[in-house]
């Protein structure tokens, strides 16, 4: 037997056939069942007409539990007010596997509970859907650097050093040495960009911030492409290309599912280029003018971003922010960093970091010995700059802060199937 799935179900109307689904959820009303079904491709309503089948199968189909396994035989007909439009005119109903007591049920529950309960969780519609849209963002994502000539470098997830700063490593025995959890694959995209130009990594990151604030999770997927010969403003241009990529395509693909989170599809719609930009210091004057008092030289937190992004519909790349507050790689202008953020509108935070590298090897040494860092352990970082160093730039994009932020939602422990929090390593 043909194994068929809901979405195409348009191909067989009018045909018998027989589904192999979950029950979702279920109604009935004297003669009929209604057995909402879904295959986790789209969801189909079976009607169970009581002088259609035989009284066994009439009263097995009453007793059904929610997200037991079934096998529906009947034939597809157009029906106009379904999601899908076609329902199916049940005959026969088999139950290929029971459900009792199925913890999550129809009704509301709390966050903890439905995170202890992730794996199931991951079921219901709304997650379902959530799931596809970070699905298109990477394919999206990986379609866009193929599409532009990049080279995919695998990047290691055991470093030998930090990359953001020490103090959100996690460390961990390696053999008779210690190494520590990427925090990010940027330094070896910058090895990578002088073999292939462009290059970009694309993988887990993780980052032991004792944070629990909606935007942070301790594992998190990023994807960091590295240019060379590629000054901060071509960055800020790739940026820009991409994001709007991204955004465009999963508007094209994902409407279903963005109906079902109830998102404003305009809102996404209108994310084209240009994007605004601005300089830190005119980023600082807009917190000044909205009673937000952060000093000049201090780096910007979530209500920060925020407040920033309040002036904006689009995403906003704030760059060139004081030397002080960056990483040591980060190539110097005067006191400021060539760098770049960029902020998501409606409140969702920095999605990218990124901007030009420091090529003169001469300064680069100095800001490790100026922040206490091991020359030894940057040996390998320090040769790219040591044999046909060129000027290269790049940034980070965070998975998860994205699907947020297209999704509209409140917290990126939805984002990723299976979050890891501070208090979370399970299941």
């Amino acid at each position: 037997m043909k194994k068929i799935w809901i979405k195409d179900i348009k191909d067989y109307e009018g045909q018998e056939i027989t589904l192999q689904a979950w029950l979702y959820n279920k109604r009935s009303s004297g003669k009929l069942h209604f057995l909402q079904l879904r295959d986790g491709t789209a969801e189909i309503q079976a009607v169970i007409f009581k002088g259609n089948v035989t009284p066994e199968v009439f009263e097995l189909a009453d007793k059904i539990t929610q997200e037991s396994a079934i096998e529906v035989k009947g034939t597809v007909k157009k029906h106009d007010r379904s999601k899908i439009g076609y329902e199916l005119d049940a005959t026969d109903v088999k139950i290929i596997s029971g459900s009792d007591d199925y913890p999550i049920t129809p009704k509301e529950h709390g966050p903890h509970f439905l995170m202890e309960h992730r794996h199931l969780w991951l079921r219901s519609l709304k997650q379902n859907a959530i799931l596809k849209i970070r699905h298109r963002i990477i394919k999206s994502i990986r379609d866009f650097f193929d599409n532009h000539g990049f080279t995919l470098v695998d990047a290691p997830i055991f470093t030998p050093n930090a990359c953001e700063g020490s103090t959100t490593l996690f460390e961990t025995d390696y053999f008779d040495q210690k190494a520590y959890l990427s925090q990010s694959g940027q330094l070896y995209m910058e090895a990578a960009c002088a073999a292939v130009g462009k290059a970009y990594c694309f993988g887990p990151t993780f980052r032991a911030e004792k944070s629990k604030t909606r935007r942070h999770l301790t594992e998190f997927w990023m994807v960091e492409p590295e240019v060379a010969y590629m000054d901060i403003f071509e960055d800020m241009d790739l940026a820009e290309e991409f994001v709007e990529y991204i955004v465009q395509q999963v508007v094209e693909h994902c409407r279903p599912e963005l109906e079902t989170l109830e998102r404003d599809v305009s809102k996404l719609e209108n994310i084209k280029r240009p994007f605004p930009r601005i300089s830190y210091d005119e980023a600082i004057e807009i917190l000044h003018k909205k009673g937000n008092d952060t000093p000049w030289g201090e780096d910007f937190g979530g209500d920060e971003e925020t407040l920033i992004s309040e002036e904006f519909d689009k995403p906003v790349m704030i760059h060139h922010y004081p030397m002080s507050v960056k990483a040591f790689y980060f190539k110097q202008d005067g006191e400021k960093a060539a760098c770049v953020d960029m902020i998501a509108p409606e409140g969702y935070g920095e999605i990218i970091g990124g901007g030009q590298r420091e090529e003169d090897i001469d300064k680069l040494l100095a800001k490790i010995h100026e922040q206490g860092l091991s020359e030894e352990t940057f040996d390998w970082y320090l040769d790219i700059r040591k044999y046909g160093s060129v000027p290269h730039a790049g940034f980070g994009l965070g998975i998860e802060r994205t699907v947020a932020w297209l999704c509209g939602l409140s917290h990126v422990r939805e984002t990723i199937p299976f979050p890891r929090l501070m208090d979370r390593l399970k299941p």
